[in-house]
């Protein structure tokens, strides 16, 4: 049985596809390690993201677009909480 954290292949395919933005425009040294670390890493065969680096992915993906929104809005975005 494998360890590999349940996900949609494609999904992951698409965090690493913005993994290197991810890097460019991080804001602190941690984030941008990370995500080039995964980048590297998602170079070797059969690699997987961990239990713990899947999250970590997600949520740097979906802050480079919170990120973004932010300045096409033309500033400050106020996100509603459910």
């Amino acid at each position: 049985m494998s360890n590999r954290p349940i996900c949609n292949p494609s999904e992951v395919e698409r965090l690493l596809h913005h993994m290197p933005t991810v890097a460019a425009k991080a804001e602190n040294d941690w984030a941008r390690g990370f995500a080039k670390s995964i980048t590297k890493q998602a170079r070797r065969k059969d690699w997987w993201p961990s239990q713990k680096q899947l999250p970590l992915m997600r949520e740097l993906v979906t802050d480079l677009f919170r990120q973004s929104a932010s300045i096409d809005q033309g500033g400050d975005t106020d996100l509603i909480e459910s």
